[in-house]
């Protein structure tokens, strides 16, 4: 990612925040520390209705992961961005987030008014004050990505989580392909038996992405995404934007 025209910082492990990414900005994420943890999800600002579904992402690229090549799409159809980058080659799409439950069972509680800054979060809770903060709450929660964690399913069909799938400096880009409510999190991955509370960082960088080409892979991976970029095109010329 050229340095022009970028904006980079990053979120410490057990944070969140959020942005509204406009279409044709990218947004890099680097696991600085390895075995990081990003949750993540999609709004359409202008209807905040229309939201990421990943069973229709999965479904439509006959795919259980997410990797280089995937498009992330809403329940309208559309796509909000595509993965144009990403070294570590899988992503979960199906574990959800963690909760204040699952936080407490794991590793007791820490609050506010003990540890400062420092306390236990847990994912469902960041994207709740997230969502708060555009007028939306729990019944806009939705499905959830977490970007550099694998989960394997074992002999006897429990899932568990991949221990060192991503290593220090793994990094993936996504692409926005229309403008896009983005809510994360570095709270810790839902299965994650790590001993002690995790506490990942995560760099982030957000710029602007180069033309789309003919032959870009995300168009052309699957037919499905050849539709669904068609159907932002719709879109965007109802809205009045340009592509």
């Amino acid at each position: 990612m050229s340095e022009a025209n970028t904006y980079r910082d990053t979120l410490p492990g057990g944070r969140h925040w959020s942005f509204l990414a406009r279409g044709g900005t990218t947004l890099e994420l680097t696991d600085i520390e390895g075995g990081g943890n990003v949750g993540m999800l999609f709004y359409n600002p202008a209807n905040p209705l229309e939201r990421l579904n990943l069973p229709d992402t999965l479904k439509c690229q006959h795919t259980f992961k997410l990797t280089a090549g995937h498009c992330l799409y809403s329940d309208m159809g559309r796509i909000f961005c595509s993965v144009t980058a990403d070294s570590v080659g899988w992503h979960d799409a199906s574990s959800g987030t963690c909760n204040a439950g699952i936080v407490a069972g794991k590793w007791g509680t820490r609050d506010y008014q003990e540890a400062r800054n420092d306390y236990y979060r847990n994912g469902r809770d960041c994207f709740l004050i997230e969502l708060g903060k555009y007028g939306l709450g729990r019944r806009d929660m939705a499905a959830n990505v977490n970007w550099f964690s694998r989960v394997d399913v074992t002999e006897d069909g429990d899932m568990a989580l991949a221990e060192g799938h991503s290593p220090p400096g793994a990094s993936l880009t996504l692409r926005f392909e229309m403008d896009t409510l983005v809510l994360m999190h570095t709270c810790p991955h839902p299965l994650d038996a790590s001993p002690e509370y995790p506490r990942k960082p995560i760099e982030y960088a957000v710029g602007l992405a180069p033309p789309v080409a003919d032959d870009d892979p995300c168009h052309l991976s699957r037919e499905e995404n050849g539709r669904g970029f068609l159907n932002n095109a719709l879109y965007l010329l109802g809205s009045g934007e340009s592509s």
